[in-house]
């Protein structure tokens, strides 16, 4: 079931449309939405995979401004979802991998699409942004420190660009998201930085016996399905977020689940066996979003059940298990742009 109304969707027929990131989780929902809506879709990634053949595929670094600049020429809207992902681990060992390329892409982009004057533009933020709560509200706990210290920073400075361009030159067409943990397909299975989910599937496809689960499973999360997420990022795109007095709307799944429900819901149609570690950290208690803002100003609406969302992922990671290793890996100091 779809949340994107038809008048929505007309908006994008024939729009020059660009999506940074588009090979990624959120990206290749949202390049599947525009060119089913007939927009001319340009993907810019890093990695070496074509997703929809209906869109133009560009390999190039959005840490390079000129780089941005030619590719937001003459074009009608920008998804800048581009980002870093990787998990708890990998960004406190690595904290400069996420930190320097996010500030640049972002900043490149970001002062692109001025530049260029793109008619409407969203940039993907992230829950990391927030400082450190059991729920999340874009009214509270915006003061403090980023709870991801790093990669938090680097994405609210993006959200103070855009604040800057709406105090100097009056501009409203900059839309922000604040997603939750994301999951789905096209997620990044590599075991080594892998986040929860994918994680487990991975560990569960190799035939880990049992899969160890750190923690008692009490954490509770926020999953929210790409699908859902990148209806929402249209969405923000279409009704703008400048409402919001904060400037931007969360994008979550409307409820939390316990890491322990997580495992139980994978059992439903998985045959493995599992434990938990006590001994292991859980993490923080709770991590929830409130995206009862994004349902008033957005029109948001999240309909796929965790169930639903796990399958379609498995079914996915079960067909493509060895695609993380054509993406570009941020970790990896050999590797090159």
């Amino acid at each position: 079931m779809i949340m994107i109304e038809e008048q929505v969707l007309k908006e994008f027929a024939g729009r020059d449309t660009v999506v940074t990131g588009g090979t990624g989780l959120i990206g290749r929902q949202l390049v599947d939405i525009l060119c089913r809506a007939g927009a001319r879709v340009r993907i810019v990634s890093l990695d070496r995979i074509r997703v929809n053949e209906r869109a133009e595929h560009v390999f190039g670094d959005l840490t390079s401004f000129e780089f941005c600049k030619n590719i937001t020429r003459n074009a009608d809207f920008v998804f800048h979802v581009a980002g870093i992902k990787g998990s708890v681990e990998v960004t406190k060992a690595k904290p400069a991998s996420f930190f320097a390329p996010l500030l640049m892409m972002n900043t490149n982009m970001l002062e692109a699409c001025r530049v260029n004057g793109v008619r409407k533009v969203v940039y993907t933020s992230s829950i990391g942004a927030y400082s450190s709560a059991e729920v999340f509200r874009e009214t509270e706990n915006l003061e403090g420190p980023p709870m991801d210290m790093f990669p938090g920073w680097a994405k609210r400075m993006a959200e103070l660009q855009i604040q800057a361009y709406r105090i100097q030159y009056g501009l409203d067409n900059f839309s922000i998201v604040r997603p939750c943990n994301v999951y789905g397909p096209g997620d990044n299975f590599d075991p080594d930085n892998a986040m929860v989910i994918p994680s487990l599937m991975y560990r569960i496809y190799h035939k880990e016996d049992p899969v160890v689960v750190w923690g008692d499973g009490s954490a509770i999360r926020d999953f929210a399905y790409s699908k859902d997420v990148a209806e929402g990022v249209v969405l923000a795109l279409h009704y703008g977020t400048s409402g919001s007095k904060s400037g931007f709307v969360n994008l979550g799944s409307g409820r939390g689940y316990s890491v322990r429900e997580l495992v139980e819901t994978l059992h439903q149609f998985l045959d493995f066996n599992s434990t938990f570690d006590a001994a292991k950290p859980s993490g923080f208690p709770r991590r929830v979003m409130d995206i009862s803002l994004a349902r008033q100003l957005i029109r948001y609406s999240p309909s796929t059940s965790l169930l639903d969302g796990l399958k379609e992922t498995w079914s996915w990671f079960i067909k493509n298990q060895d695609e993380h290793l054509k993406k570009h890996n941020y970790f990896a100091p050999e590797q090159k742009a």
